[in-house]
């Protein structure tokens, strides 16, 4: 009989394409990887890798058992989700992600309030961008994600996931007090041309959205520092490092001396909760999407103010 947890092994590495890529999505080392596929090989009695340069790639063999996989795997989650679903009862482990701006504005509440519903859920989580968030979702490793769009620029799904939406979220441009454009009711990206913008790691969607928007205005940005935490941004800012954009979701509080002016085309950002749809029937998906809604909905109602200074 195949063992699932190898299974599982060999899932991740087609999905990631190396020992080590697998490794880190299932949080294991690289040598429990190669001693798990080791077994499977025993198991089939046949080779499933081949060395490929300093790396391995799947044999005909290791491609066919690994679409056999996936299609199990999803098999055990639908039967997980059915069964969860026949017993009615929201209870077992739930494994949930959100970027970090989410996880501090929307993961407090919901989580409180699904535990003190639900007291035999044993709950689960972790920060993750977005795009990590979506992979480990897929992967079958979480549960639930809470993931985000910019207005302009959409963040593409793999199939076989559902999604619900939780709210939109404003984000103002932060800048020194002292800044030119500080006393203004609003401002146009375009007008930072000669500024210094603080942005996210090179590569991550957000990053990636910021020069996307700024180009399209035709600027060409001037990138002075990177920081993949809100708070680390405004910091920068405080201290007259440069501009950042600044969501309001999970960015309270501000430190002194940071002025927030909403950019006039209204910049949004899209935030929604992902899960695999052989998941859908599961109580404990349906419970946790009811929770973050209702913490969303709390954020939502707080997420349009006026321009603010702190100091």
């Amino acid at each position: 009989m195949l063992n699932l947890e190898r299974l599982r092994t060999l899932d991740a590495l087609a999905q990631h394409g190396s020992v080590s890529a697998a490794a880190e999505g299932l949080h294991v080392t690289t040598s429990a990887v190669s001693q798990q596929l080791a077994k499977l090989e025993r198991e089939v009695g046949q080779r499933l890798l081949a060395k490929n340069g300093r790396g391995v790639r799947l044999t005909d063999a290791g491609r066919l058992l690994a679409e056999h996989a996936a299609r199990i795997l999803s098999q055990v989650e639908l039967a997980r989700s059915d069964l969860e679903a026949q017993r009615g009862r929201v209870v077992g482990e739930l494994r949930l992600a959100a970027f970090p701006t989410a996880a501090r504005g929307l993961f407090p509440a919901a989580l409180a309030g699904l535990r003190a519903r639900h007291p035999s859920l044993r709950l689960r989580s972790c920060e993750l961008e977005p795009e990590a968030g979506v992979a480990g979702v897929v992967r079958g490793d979480l549960d639930l994600a809470v993931v985000l769009d910019w207005y302009n620029k959409p963040m593409p799904l793999p199939e076989g996931l559902v999604k619900a939406s939780l709210l939109d979220d404003p984000a103002d441009v932060a800048m020194p007090a002292g800044h030119r454009l500080a006393n203004r009711a609003e401002v146009d990206l375009g007008e930072f041309a000669h500024d210094e913008w603080i942005t996210w790691n090179e590569g991550e969607f957000c990053h990636e959205w910021l020069l996307f928007t700024l180009r399209s205005k035709g600027v060409e940005p001037i990138i002075g520092h990177r920081a993949a935490e809100t708070h680390t941004q405004l910091r920068m800012v405080a201290a007259g490092l440069g501009v950042c954009v600044a969501p309001v979701l999970g960015r309270d509080p501000m430190p002194e001396g940071v002025v927030t002016v909403p950019v006039r085309q209204r910049v949004r950002r899209h935030v929604y909760v992902v899960w695999r749809a052989d998941a859908d029937r599961r109580p404990s998906i349906r419970a946790a999407v009811a929770a973050l809604r209702e913490a969303a909905e709390t954020v939502g109602a707080e997420t349009v103010g006026a321009p603010r200074e702190n100091g």
